[in-house]
């Protein structure tokens, strides 16, 4: 029955591409793709299939590996839940890299290729994988000697739509010396933004009320630096990862407005000289111990600190002078401390445990201060000068202490079958002080199963459910500034937000195509979420209407994911790597300002995306582009709140590239990001009243373009 399933399946898979039984003349990728070892388990790709790329970094590696974006979509990184199973991240050396700005999927711009001995493909669950609840895992494997070391460099500049041109560099240094392991990298990343926005605002019966038209210049670069350091001892491993970032950048915004009223037409202009700034910095760390019985002990940790403020200021321009109408400065400080530690050891042949605990305390401080002209009370300097306004819930504390206990069973079923179980226990206390005091405690259990059957080496079927829980954004407990609505200059928070709850399911099949040239797979998943975070009524009275997030009751989302991956030599186009991915899903929940089923704000109904790289060896170039589109029509990307209706109506996202590897290893790549020079667009509609009363006062029509993005980069490894 397996072989006859595996058969319809290879059958139904390939019948599209006749070609694939032509026969062709192997290119060298081919016939080391060929190579490259294939198992129940993993993909493995050894350093030499790529050779003939050239590559400076393991980026460049990765690129070429066809489906590595299945097994790279999982995340990982900055913003999740404590520490967890690792699920989404990158493996150096089997090794999660402690960190969530610094984690092991920024590494790989930062190591070299000359380092690398093999890249590994894991489908398969083990207790000896230190992650855990993900689909695939990439490994990287450096090389084992005892000595060795390189240096990347790159050195890159990008030109904007106002001609500006913003360079930036990074350089790295890695290598081993016997059993240390090193990594120190230093960065300076442009961020610079330019943008044009237009807006037009029309009553209700569609005439012609205003015309905006404003220009917004953030001026901004990325310093960040890094290390990583990793020795081995006899029984034992302990790694040390530390990371430092800061910005400053201006933004400075001109806007005219033009009313169009008959009676009283009108033309004002407006500057904003705004200012923001943030400070982060990162440690990290694990230990590690293997016992004579194959047991395993861990120990890891996390301490962050982020802390950024922003300032903005806006003037009337007159012919003689400028009028501050206008001072919002908001602050906050973010910081985590987690400590994660757990003792694996193997139950009965083919069966291993895992338990442990992790204990986080996660805490933000924050403070609005908002002053405009209306006088009233006397003037404050920390007002930028001007009268103070009075905010609610301004001045805010909130400090979260988690505990979480766990227990993982992996059971390898047969050769081909395996069953990862886990229960996770979290309990939490979230304590706000400030201008609102309140606390509150929760407790979750949280299982999750993972089964997996190879019905081939090449065909694997994936069922997981699992129970997940949210991380609350703290910036929600208090008070906000919204800069993209003139109307509304800060936002409401909400201290008795809670977390948000999913059950999840998957059903995952994969195949990988013959000779390894390719991988096509589909997912199905469902989600039933409770407590839905979204835009709730927090209104003190009918004349002052205010929403905060908050939870609005139940939810579901379901859809399919298409994913091929494949390489392109049976068309001709050796080296070719044609990657294409469909999404298309569902949702729906109960909207707490209109009470109409509608679905989440942020769901699209389906999305696609195409990308495509050809590697011509023998002229050592490349080019390709990447291609993303998404639904356009109906409610999606539909915001509803309690005083107006905003809808996103988004455009296509084209980006290509060229690269040429030149004399002694210098590679230069041109990469023109938002090539069709897109819009993001919007529509607002305001309401005299409450959204529910329906009675429309306004309509907005804007558009952002920041223009494309021309970017030029020189790297090398030394």
């Amino acid at each position: 029955m397996k072989r006859r399933l595996a058969s319809f399946f290879i059958t139904f898979a390939l019948s599209p591409s006749l070609g694939f039984s032509q026969n062709p003349p192997k290119s060298p990728t081919e016939t080391a793709l060929e190579a490259a070892s294939v198992d129940d388990l993993s993909v493995v790709y050894e350093a030499a299939y790529f050779d003939q790329f050239q590559p400076v970094s393991v980026n460049d590696m990765v690129s070429r590996i066809p489906g590595i974006g299945l097994a790279l979509g999982g995340g990982g990184g900055g913003g999740g839940r404590g520490l967890g199973g690792g699920a989404g991240e990158i493996l150096i050396n089997g090794q999660r890299i402690t960190g969530k700005s610094n984690e092991g999927r920024s590494q790989l711009s930062r190591i070299s290729a000359d380092d690398v001995d093999y890249i590994e493909i894991i489908r398969g669950t083990s207790e000896e994988i230190d992650v855990r609840g993900g689909g695939q895992v990439v490994n990287i494997v450096l090389r084992a000697t005892e000595s060795r070391s390189s240096i990347a460099a790159e050195i890159s500049t990008d030109r904007m739509q106002d001609s500006k041109l913003a360079p930036g560099a990074r350089l790295s240094y890695s290598g081993q010396n016997g059993n240390l392991n090193y990594l120190f990298h230093i960065q300076s990343d442009p961020n610079y933004v330019n943008q044009v926005i237009r807006e037009s605002s029309f009553d209700p019966e569609g005439v012609a009320t205003e015309r905006r038209l404003e220009e917004s210049t953030r001026d901004q670069t990325n310093y960040e630096t890094s290390v990583n350091l990793g020795y081995q001892f006899e029984k034992s491993m302990v790694q040390l990862n530390a990371l430092y970032g800061q910005t400053a950048p201006p933004t400075d915004i001109t806007r005219g407005i033009i009313g169009l009223a008959e009676d009283n037409p009108s033309v004002n202009l407006e500057r904003e000289a705004n200012q923001g700034r943030r400070d982060n910095w990162e440690l990290g760390g694990d230990y590690e111990y293997s016992f004579d019985n194959r047991s395993k002990f861990r120990f890891l940790f996390i301490v962050n600190d982020r802390d950024f403020d922003f300032t903005r200021e806006r003037f009337q321009v007159g012919s003689d002078e400028e009028t501050k109408d206008l001072f919002l400065f908001s602050a906050a400080r973010d910081r985590e401390r987690i400590a994660r530690s757990s003792y694996t050891f193997n139950l009965l042949a083919g069966q291993a445990i895992e338990t442990g605990v992790e204990i986080a305390q996660t805490i933000r401080d924050s403070e609005i201060r908002l002053g405009n002209d209306d006088e009233g009370g006397e003037p404050s300097a920390a007002h930028g000068g001007l009268f103070p306004v009075d905010v609610d819930n301004a001045l805010s504390s909130v400090e979260e202490i988690r505990s979480e206990y766990f227990a993982i069973h992996n059971w390898q079923l047969t050769d081909s079958m395996s069953l990862e179980t886990a229960l996770v226990y979290e309990s939490s206390e979230i304590t706000q002080s400030g201008d609102v005091g309140n606390s509150r405690s929760f407790g979750f259990f949280k299982p999750r199963v993972d089964y997996r059957y190879n019905l081939t080496e090449s065909l694997q079927f994936r069922a997981t459910a699992e129970k997940t829980v949210s991380q609350l954004s703290f910036s929600d407990f208090s008070a906000t500034t919204d800069n993209s609505d003139d109307d509304q200059d800060t936002i409401a928070g909400n201290p008795n937000i809670r977390q948000e709850q999913t059950w999840r399911y998957d059903l995952n099949l994969e195949y990988r195509l013959p000779n390894n040239i390719g991988v096509l797979n589909s997912k199905f998943y469902y989600r039933d979420v409770s407590d839905v975070i979204d835009r709730i009524d927090v209104s003190p009275s009918p004349d002052n209407l205010q929403s905060a997030r908050g939870n609005i009751g139940n939810g579901t989302r379901y859809g399919l994911n298409l994913d091929a991956s494949t390489q392109l030599s049976y068309l001709g186009l050796p080296n070719a790597l044609f990657t294409v991915r469909l999404g298309i899903n569902e949702s729906e929940l109960l909207d707490p300002f209109l009470g109409i089923e509608r679905r989440f704000g942020w769901s699209r109904r389906w999305n696609g995306r195409t990308e495509f790289r050809h590697d011509v060896n023998k002229y050592n170039l490349s080019y390709g582009f990447n291609y993303s589109t998404q639904a356009r029509e109906g409610s999606n990307y539909t915001r509803i709140d309690v005083f107006d209706i905003e809808r996103e109506i988004p455009d296509y996202d084209l980006n290509l590239f060229f690269e040429k590897r030149a004399f002694g290893g210098v590679t230069f790549r041109f990469d023109m990001r938002n090539a069709n020079d897109r819009n993001f667009c919007r529509e607002r509609t305001r309401f005299d009243g409450a959204t529910v009363d329906g009675i429309v006062e306004e309509i907005e029509n804007s558009c952002r373009q920041p223009g494309v993005r021309y970017s030029l980069k020189i790297r090398n490894t030394f």
